[in-house]
């Protein structure tokens, strides 16, 4: 699954994808952005969404499988990763797929990196059933 880039600005391709990849939780965190930085809500939706999930190349699962790594690698980034754990979901990544991106980031970024992206997970499960 991928998001073309047609006629749609920046803007609009962003809001669409930030819609179909992370629902309400990506739009949550657009509109709590938007008394304190609205500026920042709009450029998350044109540059990550509306310029790079929507480039050719990667489908969504693979873009999120990245996504997750990299917020599991950070250890600094759990909201995020919630998120995009949630999004993996959304796009097709079963919990199975993304217990294993999160283990494997034992040999790369650590123990405690994978262990905090699990318990992520685990809550973000939870909240789903």
């Amino acid at each position: 699954m991928t998001l073309s880039q047609n006629a749609e600005s920046r803007l609009e391709r962003g809001r669409r994808a930030l819609s179909m990849i992370d629902g309400a939780g990506g739009e949550a965190v657009v509109a709590a952005l938007a008394d304190i930085a609205p500026d920042f809500a709009e450029y998350v939706l044109e540059f990550p969404f509306g310029d790079i999930y929507s480039r050719p190349g990667l489908d969504l699962r693979a873009r999120e499988i990245a996504t997750i790594a990299a917020l599991a690698a950070l250890g600094n980034a759990t909201p995020q990763l919630k998120v995009h754990i949630q999004a993996g979901l959304n796009v097709g990544l079963s919990r199975a797929e993304i217990i294993e991106v999160l283990m494997q980031m034992a040999v790369y970024a650590g123990f405690p990196a994978a262990l905090n992206g699990l318990f992520a997970a685990r809550e973000v499960f939870a909240a789903a059933e």
